[in-house]
């Protein structure tokens, strides 16, 4: 018979020992930005349509991403743009079998953050 008794025991021992990486970090990073730039784009595509429907639509869409809030969301999107980017290119380095050992994947991650926030800061700022 299954023992009930499960008060005695924990449930996941290994989450008291796990330790996050910083490579599956990235990965799971690079998820959220593959769909957070999801949305970001019908955001933009809301834009084009708002153009298309009338002038007075146009001026509410357009006051809306061109606000603090908008200016907030669309600068954290070229920010996941480049993170998503720079993953991207990691994950092509990976494929041809560069990389893979522990201290060049971790150094491949850190450029990845280091250079997103590098490049998102001078496209702001150009931009």
């Amino acid at each position: 018979m299954a023992d009930v008794n499960r008060g005695n025991r924990p449930l996941s021992p290994h989450l008291a020992i796990y330790r996050p990486q910083l490579t599956s970090m990235t990965s799971i990073l690079t998820r959220i930005t593959g769909n957070a730039l999801l949305i970001s784009t019908l955001l933009v595509v809301w834009w084009f349509l708002s153009a298309a429907i009338s002038p007075e639509y146009f001026a509410y869409a357009d006051g809306v991403l061109t606000s603090w809030f908008g200016d907030i969301v669309l600068t954290l999107s070229v920010l996941g743009l480049w993170y998503h980017t720079l993953a991207g290119l990691r994950h092509l380095i990976w494929d041809m079998g560069y990389g893979l050992e522990v201290e060049q994947a971790e150094k491949m991650g850190i450029v990845c953050l280091v250079g997103s926030v590098v490049l998102t800061l001078i496209t702001v700022l150009v931009v």
